[in-house]
């Protein structure tokens, strides 16, 4: 195994992926990028690996949902905003992208399918996740108590949009790459998402388990980063074989 620094090391390891909910009830399932569009290189080769914790992990703040009944009867137990989320040393909601490494000039078409981020029992689902350039976001209330989802970019333009019934859909997109943007409810302080913006398909979010996949790449030798709310970024260089995969573990410590 060879070791890129101490938080990074790169190895031939096969990972499997789960899903599973983690702590708050957060959708924590392990996110593959969307099948490549037909613009663009791409290829049979893939990028799987682990995202792990190195020392004991945080403790997420306690949320109290007393004057939402609705949202707390969705819960059991006390519910916790699930900022860092930990298991057997695997961490979830770490947004791994290819940074460097396509083709210059290369361009992807996003999809049309959108992506779904709902506010349930007062906490956003997923709480990380990946979009393309131009891509349908779709944003939904399944709480029967007044959302106010806002966003905060910084390169795309911001939107701040009022949900106040049950089943309530808007749509929104992003212009500009960005990772990531901020996402934040305005009558609930305690919910939070992030959403990374892309001009490409080569992305994932590492799940309970602390595994993500990437595929649908050309062969090359590409540098990926992890990101993470609270605990920065770490980054790898993997070289994928044609057809094949390459592999990477990238280990975050506790925030500085």
């Amino acid at each position: 195994m060879t070791r890129l620094s101490p938080w990074i090391s790169v190895g031939l390891v096969l990972v499997a992926c789960g899903e599973k909910k983690g702590a708050g009830g957060a959708d924590t399932t392990a996110t593959a990028a969307p099948a490549p569009a037909a613009a663009g290189p791409t290829g049979g080769g893939s990028i799987t690996g682990t995202v792990k914790f190195s020392g004991t992990a945080p403790a997420n703040p306690t949320i109290d949902m007393s004057e939402e009944a609705a949202c707390k009867a969705k819960h059991s137990g006390t519910i916790t905003d699930p900022q860092v989320v930990v298991n057997g040393g695997n961490l979830a909601n770490a947004f791994v992208y290819v940074k460097s490494g396509l083709p210059a000039g290369a361009t992807y078409t996003a999809p049309s399918t959108p992506v779904v981020i709902d506010q349930n029992g007062c906490l956003y689902a997923p709480r990380v996740f990946g979009i393309m350039v131009g891509q349908p976001l779709e944003i939904r209330n399944s709480d029967p108590v007044l959302h106010n989802i806002k966003a905060v970019p910084t390169a795309n333009r911001g939107f701040n949009i009022s949900q106040p019934t049950e089943g309530m859909k808007t749509t929104r997109t992003f212009d500009t790459p960005e990772v990531m943007v901020p996402l934040e409810c305005n009558v609930h302080s305690w919910m939070n998402a992030h959403v990374g913006v892309m001009s490409h398909p080569f992305f994932a979010v590492s799940g309970e388990n602390g595994s993500f996949s990437i595929t649908g790449l050309p062969a090359g030798t590409y540098e990926i980063e992890a990101w993470h709310e609270k605990l920065g970024t770490r980054t790898a260089t993997v070289t994928v074989p044609e057809g094949g995969a390459g592999t990477a573990e990238l280990t975050f410590g506790p925030a500085a």
